[in-house]
């Protein structure tokens, strides 16, 4: 049974334009230029999804609140709207059908290879994706006859074509292309106060979504406010981040704090994912901020790097590799999402960090992302498709597009070195110098053997040896295979090493 809200009014005859839920601007994709009134708007949540994962609360939230409070904005602005709940999607669109006999079913291209199919199954015609700077055909062409194919290349030709952050000269601005260099600094030790963002009031219709999602099998701590739902709200984050954020975003971009869980990161990207905010307002912003003076070359590149560039270079490349890429698992990798990531038990006190900021805000930053969850999960060998879905489930910014990519090719290097050329796998040292984790640690980074052993460190050099044959014709990966090799305790580094990855499984580590 299909549960749907009333229409404001009844006319037969006309377009329906579905709206996804990651589509949820009324000047985006089919809905653009439409008179209210002259179209209905169709809007599906389906029970199915809501039921498909065991979600982070806040993601569950976020998503159902946003569509309610879109649909209510279309509403007030005289648009017809058929916000309604169905056991599917497609459910949800021959029910509609069913009942308004519309003309014609148009909707935006979808976020997914498997939405594009749907698509097509239940005649719905499509208009073009407009939430990227690049269209996904547009990047196939782009690297369709290249012989490297990496993000840098990619991003230097976004920059170019797109004029952002560019010369009249064509040369890039302040005299280089990427300032990386200048971003990887340490986290502090001065006590800095770090950027605060605008938490906003939750509406009744937030309460009433709240009360929906937490009878569903979800986790993590109730939303406080943090996530914008409406683009109003999202606006309003978009220029705390460049008013505050973004002057000191580029130094510790890659630093880890346990008492800090966003430094100085945009917290952007969900309104992106949801299609509040596009990704060109948000880089015109950064580059106005950075020709004003207000922020300087290396934070406005880095953050712009970001969004123009590796945002776009995976949704490029989800679209070029799928749908064969979601059973990439090139290292054989079996093993079980971690109790230390699904419960956050775990005495790993970097994990028991990461793991605490992703309950209290469906968040983590980038590093803590690829160099915690991700580095363990590929140092201790976790199935590529079961660390897609939790992290799919778990991050208010989660989507197919995005976490594939960026689990598969660089996280786990499942795909072979097709995305990364070397796996993104390291022992606690880096840990130790880009967190303030270890230092209460029960473990500790510099040993590889005994029941203290980082277990970071020790599965570093157990992964090395289980995939040597896999990583020996790889020439980004010889100065490691040497080191592993000239380790006299090997032996005795990978016997710890079953013992972590059993404790790893019990939850006991």
């Amino acid at each position: 049974m299909c549960r749907r809200w009333p229409l404001s009014a009844t006319i037969d005859g006309m377009d329906t334009i579905w709206v996804l839920g990651d589509q949820l601007r009324a000047d985006t994709g089919a809905l653009a230029g439409r008179e209210p009134g002259r179209c209905r708007v169709l809007l599906v949540v389906s029970d199915t999804k809501l039921a498909s994962k065991r979600w982070h609360v806040q993601r569950l939230h976020l998503v159902v609140s946003a569509m309610h409070h879109f649909a209510a904005e279309l509403r007030d602005a005289g648009h017809l709207v058929d916000l309604r709940t169905a056991p599917t999607m497609a459910d949800g669109v021959r029910a509609h059908v069913a009942e308004f006999e519309p003309d014609r079913v148009i909707a935006m291209e979808p976020m997914s290879w498997d939405g594009l199919a749907m698509f097509e199954r239940l005649g719905v015609e499509t208009v073009a994706n407009d939430q990227f700077l690049c269209h996904w055909r547009e990047f196939a062409d782009w690297q369709a006859d290249r012989k490297r194919f990496v993000m840098e290349d990619f991003y230097r030709w976004q920059r170019t074509r797109l004029g952002i952050l560019m010369e009249a000269d064509g040369s890039p601005a302040g005299g280089g292309w990427n300032f990386d260099k200048d971003n990887r600094e340490p986290p502090p030790e001065d006590g800095r106060s770090w950027p605060a963002i605008t938490r906003f009031e939750r509406s009744a219709v937030d309460d009433e979504v709240l009360e929906l999602v937490e009878g569903l099998d979800v986790w993590g701590d109730a939303p406080d406010g943090t996530w914008p739902v409406t683009r109003t709200q999202a606006l309003q984050r978009l220029d705390d981040v460049i008013t505050h954020a973004l002057p000191v975003f580029g130094p510790h971009e890659d630093a880890m704090l346990t008492a800090e869980w966003k430094l100085a990161h945009s917290v952007l990207a969900s309104s992106m994912n949801l299609g509040l905010l596009h990704p060109g307002e948000i880089a015109e912003a950064a580059e106005a901020a950075y020709r004003e003076g207000r922020v300087p070359i290396a934070s406005a590149e880095g953050f712009i790097r970001q969004v123009i560039g590796w945002r776009e270079y995976v949704w490029g490349v989800f679209w070029l590799w799928m749908p064969g890429y979601r059973t990439e698992n090139q290292l054989d990798a079996t093993r079980s999402v971690p109790v230390a990531f699904t419960e956050g038990r775990t005495e790993m006190a970097c994990v028991a960090s990461a793991h605490g900021h992703l309950r209290a805000h469906g968040y983590t930053h980038h590093i803590e992302r690829l160099m915690v969850f991700g580095n363990l999960a590929l140092t201790a060998g976790v199935d590529p498709a079961a660390m897609v879905e939790w992290m799919w489930a778990s991050f208010v910014d989660g989507a197919e597009w995005v976490m594939l990519p960026n689990v598969i090719g660089m996280a786990l290097h499942a795909d072979g070195g097709r995305m990364a050329t070397k796996p993104y796998a390291s022992g606690g040292a880096y840990i130790n110098r880009m967190s303030d984790s270890c230092k209460g640690c029960r473990y500790d980074p510099k040993k590889r053997t005994g029941p203290t052993a980082c277990p970071f460190t020790t599965l570093y050099w157990d992964f090395l040896a289980r995939n040597e044959a896999a990583f020996t014709g790889n020439h980004r990966m010889g100065q490691q295979l040497a080191g592993m090799r000239r380790l006299k305790d090997l032996d005795a580094t990978r016997e710890r090493a079953g013992e972590v990855l059993e404790r790893l499984d019990a939850g006991t580590l």
